[in-house]
């Protein structure tokens, strides 16, 4: 029994391989053959990830002894938040107390970790819930990692970067995150900082750099699930599940914010679920390398922009809604159809499926796309097995993380 299934296993991931480099086209209805077959059981296989093509997995995620080798993590980013090591270089600093003082944080507490000023790698003793009562300002070189417990940041405010770097956030559960009001702040030990009512964000990276958001599950927020502004760059956002929000992920501030023409975003390996509306992503000026998500659900649209960002869709699987209305993966914002057909968008190597289709611009300026690449795409056809353990992971120590 166990060999019928490995090899069926292997088969469905040489199947697609095999389509892809094939220049033959396909039916679409063979295609979703396959895809159901591999969907069947598609989150329960999420602990074979190792030698399913999906970097950032292969590098850590079937080890044992990941518990003992914990900041092996910060060596598997890919794309452009690649450098970000997060607390790497620090001691491990645990969490115990789930309580939050926004202007007197205890020892213990999530708070008093992130506002040190020296490398921290933060782990959680144990499961726990923290609704926290101001935005969490992280401060740099630190690593939120929340393996080994089931950690939900949830019913306040979430977690904000401002002008920050070399920080990852990694595994755990960020959802119904709530505005929060005036006051003042610790973000250091020694300082305190008066803070205007919060957006209600799950992930805010505000002029931040060299930062990566792995394998987190993010739902519910009051305003978007993670959005990338004033300025940040470097950053690589993957391997999360996403689900139940309307606009998810905001990269780029406004139309008229030109500092972010310089921003570079990676968005690889994660799962856009059920009860999405649209932002996966939304982007201005920029340079968003878009690439090997799974796309199965949206409401208005996947992909948009303004602004004129470069955006390079690469590998992904589209599965359009049923409704013949919202077909098209991409929308474009705020500008007249001259304007627009001015932008580079491009899809390279995108499977589409139920009548998806994605409406390119552009010359195709080479320079624009190479400023716009940040790693290889795998065959769209591997994306559910590369996704399939997106989001927060189970981990248990002695026993790799499924």
């Amino acid at each position: 029994m166990a060999f019928s299934f490995t090899f069926m296993f292997q088969f469905l991931l040489l199947v697609p391989t095999l389509i892809y480099a094939s220049s033959v086209q396909y039916p679409e209805l063979v295609v979703q053959e396959v895809q159901k077959s591999i969907n069947v059981s598609r989150r329960n296989l999420g602990f074979l990830s190792c030698g399913t093509g999906n970097p950032i997995d292969d590098c850590w995620r079937c080890d044992p002894n990941w518990e003992k080798n914990r900041k092996l993590l910060a060596n598997c980013a890919i794309g452009f938040g690649r450098h970000a090591i997060g607390g790497r270089d620090g001691k491990i600093y645990v969490v115990t107390d789930p309580s939050d003082n926004p202007l007197n944080p205890m020892p213990g507490t999530l708070r008093y970790a992130v506002i040190q000023l020296v490398p921290l790698w933060i782990i959680f003793k144990h499961d726990m819930g923290i609704k926290l009562e101001m935005d969490l300002l992280v401060n740099s070189y630190k690593t939120i990692d929340g393996r080994g417990a089931n950690v939900h940041l949830a019913g306040g405010p979430c977690i904000k970067v401002q002008h920050k770097s070399n920080i990852i956030i990694h595994g755990i559960h960020i959802h119904d995150c709530k505005r929060g009001g005036n006051g003042y702040v610790k973000d250091s030990p020694n300082h305190r900082s008066w803070r205007r009512r919060s957006d209600g964000d799950g992930v805010t990276i505000f002029g931040g750099s060299h930062v990566w958001v792995d394998h987190c599950s993010l739902s519910s927020c009051f305003d978007g699930l993670i959005d990338v502004v004033h300025g940040s760059t470097a950053i690589t956002i993957s391997n999360n599940y996403m689900t139940h929000h309307n606009k998810v992920m905001l990269l780029g501030h406004s139309d008229s914010y030109e500092e972010d023409k310089h921003m570079q975003v990676t968005v690889a390996f994660n799962h856009f679920g059920e009860g999405l509306g649209g932002r996966m992503p939304r982007c201005r000026f920029g340079f968003f390398h878009v690439v090997n998500n799974d796309y199965t659900h949206w409401h208005n649209y996947a992909i948009g922009g303004s602004s004129s960002p470069t955006i390079f869709s690469q590998g992904n699987r589209f599965l359009a809604p049923d409704d013949e209305d919202h077909k098209e993966v991409t929308k474009h914002f705020t500008s007249s159809e001259s304007e627009w057909r001015k932008w580079n968008w491009r899809s390279e190597g995108d499977l589409m499926l139920n009548g998806a289709f994605f409406t390119p611009s552009g010359a195709g300026a080479a320079a624009r796309y190479n400023k716009a690449s940040s790693m290889a795409a795998r065959p769209p056809m591997l994306v559910p097995s590369m996704t399939a353990g997106a989001g927060a992971l189970r981990c248990k120590r002695g026993y790799p993380c499924y």
